[in-house]
């Protein structure tokens, strides 16, 4: 809906019915004294003349009303108008506030008001001819084109200025929203990222503080793994946060570094096995013909459940199986990626030193909903804890 027009506007619209009013007015006693006049036409001149000035201004009094009742104002206007000249302004603005509704009905109830006025006029007045029945009808036939197209760019405008609100309010909805994905993305990418090399540090430190039987070089292997995890910790932190601070364009700064992949799982296992876990691999797909999204997502996981797996029960074997699965339903020709990652609860070596866990699984969960897939986690009835997804294939 759009604002109320300013007040200068109102004040512009009444000083020109006035102004029209005048010279209306003017503009009929100078009709009627054009010609010669006895003393009684004289007299009757003049007074038809105030009576003009009366019904002029009667009507101007009531055109605020025009906006709450148009109809009635309007065939009032109508049918005064035959016989004032001066109320011409006032009964253009009130016929023309009744068009802008755009009702056929009161339109022609207006019309034949008008047409009724003038035939009174024509008998009441003798020299009221039938060219003037004529001319008022064409003044109000023009007065309600005009209203109706002045509602009906008034409508167009309302609606544009409505839809303009929309999508304004629209684009800050999305922008909220691209807000809130960016802060989610950016979290799980630090996560993912930085989970398993602090888990290595925390791993290595707790080993230095539970074992007091090790040897001087026992202390410096475990103190070197802990500055060189750190280190690559902290070069990890700088790509997120170089990618964060650019804005893809290669202008602004360094091209975003490419996430990993399943290509980079023989490093990942290394690290983990240099660390102390036993992990064992059942890998049946290449990694090249893997498609990227799916190989990063598989990555991911993979090293979320190893994370996991150091924090909750280090020292415990890992077996991790990758497959590749047909489609049982046939929604999808290229079948599944079958990722499983199962360890043993109980750990047989010293307790975690680290803090309660976090949501790194309901991170990979969404992580597979976003692939098409599904997630599942939790303990089993052989007393293994296993994470198994179930990732789409593309054909």
């Amino acid at each position: 809906m759009l604002p109320p027009p300013p007040a200068w506007a109102t004040a512009g619209q009444y000083a020109l019915a006035v102004v029209a009013g005048v010279a209306g007015w003017l503009a009929g006693a100078a009709d009627r004294l054009s010609g010669p006049l006895t003393p009684a036409a004289a007299e009757l001149v003049g007074a038809l003349l105030v009576l003009d000035v009366l019904i002029g201004t009667a009507l101007l009094a009531v055109l605020p009303l025009r906006h709450r009742h148009p109809l009635p104002v309007a065939c009032v206007a109508a049918a005064v108008l035959p016989f004032s000249a001066s109320s011409v302004g006032a009964a253009a603005f009130a016929v023309g506030a009744t068009a802008t509704r755009r009702r056929r009905d009161w339109a022609v109830t207006v019309a034949v008001v008008a047409v009724v006025g003038a035939t009174g006029a024509e008998v009441l007045y003798p020299g009221f001819s039938l060219d003037g029945i004529a001319l008022i009808l064409l003044f109000v036939v023009a007065c309600l084109a005009t209203g109706t197209y002045l509602g009906t760019r008034r409508e167009l405008i309302a609606a544009l200025h409505e839809r303009a609100v929309t999508a304004e309010r629209e684009r800050v909805l999305a922008a909220g929203a691209a807000r809130e994905a960016e802060r989610t993305r950016i979290a799980r990418e630090m996560h993912d990222v930085l989970a398993h090399r602090i888990s290595l540090v925390a791993l290595h430190a707790g080993a230095l503080t539970y074992r007091e039987d090790l040897t001087r070089i026992e202390t410096v292997d475990a103190a070197v793994i802990i500055q060189s995890n750190a280190h690559l910790a902290l070069a990890e932190l700088r790509e997120v946060l170089g990618v964060l601070r650019t804005s893809g364009d290669p202008a602004d700064g360094a091209a975003e570094q490419p996430q990993p992949t399943l290509a980079e799982l023989p490093a990942l296992l290394a690290d983990v096995r240099e660390a102390g876990s036993l992990v064992r691999l059942d890998n049946t797909v290449a990694a090249p013909v893997v498609p990227q999204l799916l190989s990063r997502t598989a990555f991911r996981i993979v090293q979320e459940a190893l994370t996991n797996a150091r924090r909750h029960a280090p020292g415990a074997a890992v077996t991790i199986r990758l497959a590749r699965a047909d489609s049982s339903t046939g929604e999808n020709d290229g079948g599944h990626l079958e990722v499983k990652i199962s360890n043993s609860v109980t750990a047989p070596t010293q307790p975690s030193p680290e803090p309660d866990p976090g949501v790194g699984l309901i991170g990979l969960a969404e992580r597979a909903e976003l692939a098409g897939g599904s997630l599942q986690a939790g303990p089993q009835p052989d007393g293994t804890f296993v994470v198994q997804a179930r990732l789409p294939w593309p054909a």
